[in-house]
């Protein structure tokens, strides 16, 4: 049976994928240094008797190598994660993206292990195209500007991916994540829906940056998961940078009503200034909608998780609830 290691394995989208590879039958070996991921985000599965869960960093575990030889298929997540941590801590966001991920694609070329590269929408930064493809030119902000900074750094590992594929030979999978969403995740670092969720049952008020104009696209984990082992079951898939997620389109304005709407209709909207948010000096991007082409051309991807159908489960899990596949999945 194929061994994977999953880097960030504790994490909010690690989690689930190691979850969704032990169901396909692999043995699984996870590596957290849990700084952001949790061993409760692994307690459904922690006792199975296929699955490793070590606590170190890729940066400096001893482990690393052994681990990567035992490894058929590497999947790298471990990273700096969400925009509140990037915009308070720059120095640990290059440290955490950079080197690690070096190290996983030379240690990747001694066995070789096919090796999948989480990347992200951020590298796209301030692109103006109404849909973004892959082969767009970058359009970054200032280095003044601190939230670009993981732009930078995950457009870096990009490079750095394809150069040990075109060079070496390595089979190298780079996908670009666009707001994955679902159970699990917290909203510590920024990410809004289950900063929504969180201040709706609380009460409110619901904080929206700005003017709530912003248009994002949101995907569940479990159909990125499923996106992710399909590309890397898929040949076509090497050496290619593919966006992963959902194209269908809302305002943070929109997504507030709708949260405040499902989990709590007396709750109140408040705007706040990106000043108040995250300090002088933000600068964020107003749109950002996946063109996604090349991943339903490579593996005839559909997503099964509506908007709502995301949202009644987060909120479900929030409340500590057990969610129903049947209210989820359903458009």
């Amino acid at each position: 049976m194929p061994t994977s290691l999953v880097t960030g394995g504790a994490g909010f989208i690690g989690s689930h994928l190691a979850e969704a590879l032990l169901e396909r039958g692999h043995e699984v070996i996870v590596l957290d240094d849990l700084s952001t991921g949790s061993p409760e985000n692994l307690a459904a599965v922690s006792g199975h008797s296929r699955l490793r869960i070590l606590e170190g960093s890729v940066a400096d575990d001893p482990r690393l190598p052994e681990l990567m030889r035992e490894a058929d298929f590497v999947y790298h997540l471990a990273a700096a994660v969400g925009v509140s941590f990037v915009t308070q801590y720059p120095i640990e966001t290059v440290e955490r993206n950079i080197q690690p991920t070096e190290r996983v694609l030379k240690l990747a070329c001694e066995r070789p292990s096919k090796v999948f590269l989480a990347s992200s929408s951020e590298v796209y930064g301030k692109g103006s195209a109404e849909r973004m493809r892959e082969d767009d030119d970058m359009v970054l902000g200032s280095p003044s500007k601190t939230r670009y900074i993981y732009a930078y750094t995950k457009l870096i590992d990009e490079f750095i991916g394809l150069a040990y594929h075109r060079q070496r030979g390595l089979p190298v999978v780079v996908g670009r994540f666009f707001n994955v969403v679902g159970p699990r995740q917290s909203g510590r670092y920024g990410m809004v829906i289950p900063r929504f969720v969180g201040q709706a049952l609380a009460g409110g008020p619901v904080e929206v940056h700005d003017d709530g104009n912003q248009v994002r696209c949101f995907m569940h984990v479990r159909d990125t998961v499923r996106a992710v082992i399909e590309l890397m079951d898929s040949p076509a898939a090497v050496g290619q940078i593919f966006n992963i997620g959902n194209d269908e389109a809302i305002t943070i304005r929109q997504l507030a009503e709708a949260v405040v709407r499902l989990a709590s209709p007396s709750a109140k909207i408040e705007h706040i200034s990106y000043a108040q948010a995250f300090g002088p000096g933000f600068e964020d991007v107003r749109c950002r909608i996946p063109d996604l082409s090349r991943l339903r051309g490579t593996i005839n991807f559909v997503q099964r998780y509506s908007m709502e159908g995301i949202l009644r489960e987060v909120i479900e899990a929030e409340r500590g609830g057990h969610n129903s596949s049947l209210d989820s999945v359903a458009k």
